[in-house]
């Protein structure tokens, strides 16, 4: 288990803080941000930012051996009124705007796609309802791209829905402009073979706020790497995680929030449940506070609750600051077996050892799920939970 960290408000410290003795940040050991994906050697599994990853289950991802192929990805989009969406090539000059590629499996998924889908929220439009982005598998191997564009002051919610079977890498932009506020729920509920390697990249302009909520159950690999950078003072960003991992899964959820801009906050808060033989779960968590990122704020938190034997966890909290002007930054990681002090009190009132188990971890997801906002969503979720959970009795 790691430490928890905080350094008060005013604190004077510097240079890099790692949580675990062999840890660095790897924002400072990987390649440079690269479009080409020539500019990326092939991992072989002993780099910092692959070294969890098992790469052989990838099927040619990150290697370049996979292409193209079979029917790969439906994508559906149902937006309210007053929201552009396009299909639009590969020269259009808002692909990449948010982020670049930095491994090898983004720079490929950049080069690979061969058209990309552009959402449009006006400036000062204000959405009643969820934009609602359907991805589902149809077998083969596809290559994505989708941004995601506010303009000022507008503010949306978006869910991106992933199922069905798929080889998936892709590249995911958001931009918000001055002022605007987006809520992103991405769900990976995929069959038990897909394979799906995302990176997620956020810019956030001034005075925007932008919340993320990333939700992994399916697949056999999912590898998702949300990516926040500020475009102006005054942004805030919340990234927030839920994930359950059975027997066999790799999920592997890598973020980093580039704090460089002045007076910016940041909150992260991942949680995940783990059972079965072999279900192993990453988390690695990167805040960098850059010397122009006076006033930042900042703090990232992971929580994993293992159910059975055989399961492993690996979370890896980093911090990097740059400058002594800051108003807070701090981090938490734990990982901890099902409490039988907890069981125990339940079942001592009459409740079910497997119902009292259920609202163990029903309890231990709520606040996260609760972050949604969305009524059908929340309901979804909590009942896949539920499903989950019957699988371990």
């Amino acid at each position: 288990m790691a430490e928890a960290q905080n350094i008060p408000a005013g604190s004077t410290t510097a240079g890099s803080i790692a949580v675990a003795a062999e840890s660095t940040v790897a924002t400072r050991m990987s390649a440079p941000p690269s479009f080409d994906v020539a500019d990326f050697p092939v991992p072989h599994g002993r780099e910092e930012e692959w070294r969890f990853t098992p790469l052989a289950r990838l099927r040619g991802l990150h290697d370049g051996t996979a292409v193209a192929s079979g029917e790969g990805v439906k994508v559906e989009v149902e937006a309210p009124e007053g929201v552009t969406v396009e299909t639009v090539g590969r020269d259009d000059e808002r692909l990449g705007k948010a982020g670049t590629p930095v491994d090898r499996v983004a720079a490929q998924a950049y080069s690979s796609f061969e058209k990309a889908g552009v959402v449009t929220v006006a400036k000062e439009a204000v959405l009643t309802e969820p934009i609602r982005i359907s991805v589902h598998g149809q077998g083969g191997v596809a290559f994505a791209h989708q941004v995601i564009e506010l303009g000022a002051f507008a503010e949306a919610v978006v869910v991106i829905d992933h199922t069905g079977d798929a080889v998936l890498a892709a590249n995911v932009d958001y931009v918000l402009g001055d002022g605007a506020k987006l809520t992103v729920v991405s769900v990976q509920d995929w069959d038990e073979k897909a394979v799906h390697v995302a990176q997620h990249n956020a810019l956030v302009g001034r005075d925007a706020s932008f919340k993320s909520v990333v939700v992994t159950f399916g697949g056999d690999v999912v590898r998702i790497h949300p990516r926040v950078d500020y475009a102006g003072p005054g942004g805030e960003a919340e990234l927030f995680g839920l994930y359950f991992t059975d027997a066999g899964q790799h999920q592997e959820h890598r973020l980093f929030v580039d704090h460089d801009a002045p007076h910016c906050k940041s909150n992260v808060a991942y949680k995940g449940a783990l059972q079965g033989q072999d279900a192993h779960a990453v988390w690695i968590g990167d805040v960098l506070i850059q010397a122009a990122a006076e006033g930042t704020d900042t703090y990232e938190l992971n929580r994993n609750l293992v159910l059975t034997d055989g399961a492993r966890v690996d979370s890896v909290p980093n911090l990097e600051i740059e400058t002594g002007e800051i108003a807070g930054a701090g981090h938490a990681s734990a990982t901890g077996r099902f409490d039988d002090e907890q069981l125990f009190y339940l079942m001592a009132r009459g409740i079910p050892e497997a119902e009292a188990r259920r609202l163990v971890v029903r309890g231990f997801f709520a606040e996260l799920v609760q972050q949604i906002g969305l009524p059908d969503v929340q309901e979804r979720l909590l009942a896949k939970i539920e499903a989950e959970l019957e699988a371990s009795v």
